[in-house]
């Protein structure tokens, strides 16, 4: 039997908690305070996310917000890959629940669509690309940015799938269920009918 390899299971470890701390960085919270915008938290959906951003009718801002909060993703992917697929894979789960529990926000944070999106750029770029063109998509045809996020995950699953990346596939899952979660209230108010589309204000 040989023996437990601690300097691995440090680094999976290492990979894992940078990623938390990359992903619990609140972009969209600090960019709307910057920008004057008010606090996210008390606007629309209360999301710190893009979307709610854009709610404001700062669709530069809400544009920042997206790019900053895939890198964030895409960066905790990339600097854990030096150690191994395992390890990006940590930072990628990581960087999503630090994005969607974030500890200086008292674990309350966003629902994870850029994020997600960036941690798919930097582990398998197809599956990034497959998720937004999904999501334009839906999101062109329907307007509800909840429902292109819904199909567009559950989409990038079975694109890893298809192209024999079984382990991004499961890590895809898990994240897509995560993403799910988050969503359930959109998933109610979609099924009543009650879902606010792209660009309304929610006030």
């Amino acid at each position: 039997m040989s023996p437990p390899d601690w300097g691995g299971a440090l680094i999976h470890l290492a990979a894992f908690a940078g990623g938390y701390l990359l992903g619990s960085i609140p972009f969209g919270l600090i960019l709307a305070k910057l920008f004057g915008l008010g606090d996210l938290r008390q606007i629309g959906s209360g999301n710190i996310g893009a979307t709610n951003v854009l709610r404001t009718g700062s669709k530069g801002v809400a544009a920042l917000t997206l790019l900053l909060d895939a890198a964030k993703g895409t960066a905790a992917v990339l600097l854990a890959a030096h150690w191994g697929e395992t390890a990006a894979m940590l930072a990628a789960l990581g960087a999503f629940l630090g994005h969607l529990f974030p500890v200086w926000l008292g674990f309350r944070g966003g629902k994870g669509v850029a994020t997600y999106i960036g941690v798919l750029l930097g582990l398998y770029w197809p599956a990034a690309a497959a998720f937004c063109a999904v999501w334009l998509i839906v999101a062109f045809a329907m307007r509800y940015s909840s429902l292109a996020a819904l199909v567009a995950s559950a989409a990038s699953v079975a694109m890893l799938a298809l192209a024999g990346q079984w382990r991004l596939a499961g890590l895809s899952l898990l994240l897509t269920l995560l993403l799910y979660m988050r969503h359930a209230g959109n998933i109610g108010r979609l099924a009543r009918g009650e879902e606010a589309r792209i660009g309304e204000r929610k006030v």
